[in-house]
């Protein structure tokens, strides 16, 4: 069974330094991420896109990211992060440079998709790097600060764009390329900080080291959790990715907002999604001294999230103005919330394999919400309405918190360690 003991192998403070490292690669890779979506007018504009083709872009990202998912898990699993994870995030800064000089659809459509590749390997390694250094009582909060760095990074691309952009429809071209080079100056600040740290042994009872091989991994795939995750996984990138790649057009094309009141809006939004992110795992400690078990209030949180992006729902009654901008903060908070969660969910199903399992799962997420944009584009080409898409994608954590509420048990020991 796993250890909710503090972890003693390392001292606490290089523990939670590393984890901070972990936010820093969080905030690059969404940085690198969320360019995009900022400037998605602009590229729809010099490129003559329609919706239906920026939405091509966001698949190819997307099936790029399922593949990169599965493969950098195995790969995770069986090599060691201490250089798979600067290997990967070079990879990712490089392609978001050369997106600085695309010149045609075809160019950005495969940059886009190398991007959305190496950017998979980030989650394995980071999410191998909290199980290895944090007991299970304690993954969702080091968890939440690793996804925190997405906010993080969302939140200070905007500003970036703010600085950059003049009248010129071009002007985006140079924000690619110093956000790639940021990349650089992480992998020196990770090899420095991983020194001499077991990135190797997880935090756990070494009973629950027995077995490993092909044979555990199908019993980890066979087991309910790892089921009943896969519509979690789907369900909260459904409402994460549609929010995050379509809420700055909505807000102009949608409800008529201007370029910069976009820009400063979304400042506030990404940093109501970092709030909740890192409240949901403050919680779940909080919830822990008060009895509640580690996985017990890590479902208790997740439902709390999915309540607060079930808000969308209100979204077609909301013309432009503050009920609608505060409602999406509340929505901001509940979509990023429940991924610490949904995270420390995943590494309770396997300790040998949690590379492969995270990787598989998030796989099946890319590969099922990823066409989703095109769907998206599809509706607004045809209807000029956001409101049904977005309404959708926030009510859809709801049926997987209610799944998570009935069925997860808390006791469940790790594959290995039955």
């Amino acid at each position: 069974m796993t250890v909710d003991a503090p972890a003693s192998r390392h001292s606490e403070f290089r523990i939670w330094s590393v984890c901070f490292v972990l936010l820093l690669a969080s905030s690059i890779n969404y940085m690198d991420r969320q360019t995009l979506s900022n400037v998605s007018v602009r590229i729809k504009t010099e490129f003559g896109l329609s919706g239906e083709q920026y939405g091509q872009i966001e698949l190819a990202f997307g099936w790029a990211f399922a593949i990169g998912a599965t493969v950098f898990g195995v790969i995770a699993d069986r090599t060691s992060i201490r250089w798979l994870y600067p290997a990967v995030l070079l990879a990712w800064s490089i392609m978001g440079i050369l997106t600085g000089w695309a010149n045609s659809f075809a160019s950005l459509l495969v940059c886009r998709l190398m991007l959305g590749f190496f950017e998979a390997g980030h989650w394995p390694c980071a999410l191998k790097t909290t199980q290895r250094l944090l007991p299970s009582n304690r993954r969702t909060l080091g968890n939440s600060v690793l996804q925190s760095g997405t906010a993080i990074g969302a939140i200070i691309t905007p500003l970036i764009m703010l600085a950059l952009l003049t009248d010129d429809v071009g002007s985006w071209r140079p924000a690619f390329q110093i956000i790639g080079g940021i990349g650089i100056f992480w992998i020196a600040l990770w090899l420095w900080m991983v020194r001499g740290l077991d990135l190797e042994t997880p935090v756990v009872d070494h009973q629950a080291q027995s077995s490993s091989g092909w044979k555990s991994f199908l019993n980890a795939l066979c087991d309910y959790r790892f089921l009943i995750l896969i519509l979690v996984v789907i369900s909260i990138n459904t409402a994460w990715h549609l929010l995050r790649a379509w809420l700055p057009m909505f807000l102009q094309e949608g409800r008529g907002y201007s370029e910069k009141a976009m820009l400063a809006y979304m400042f506030w939004y990404n940093v109501a999604t970092d709030v909740g992110c890192l409240a949901a795992g403050a919680a779940t400690i909080a919830l822990g001294r008060r009895g509640w078990s580690s996985q017990g209030a890590r479902v208790g949180v997740f439902c709390v999230c999915a309540l607060l992006t079930s808000l969308c729902g209100l979204l077609p009654w909301l013309p432009q103005g503050p009920a609608l901008l505060g409602v999406f903060l509340l929505v901001a908070m509940g979509s990023l919330g429940l991924f610490p969660c949904y995270y420390a969910f995943s590494q309770e199903v396997s300790i040998r394999h949690q590379g492969k399992v995270t990787g598989l799962l998030g796989t099946i997420a890319w590969l099922t919400t990823s066409p989703m944009h095109i769907l998206f584009g599809q509706w607004i080409d045809k209807t000029g309405s956001f409101d049904l898409g977005l309404m959708l994608a926030g009510l859809v954590p709801v049926p997987a918190a209610l799944l998570l509420l009935l069925t997860w048990r808390t006791d469940k020991p790790p594959v290995e360690a039955r």
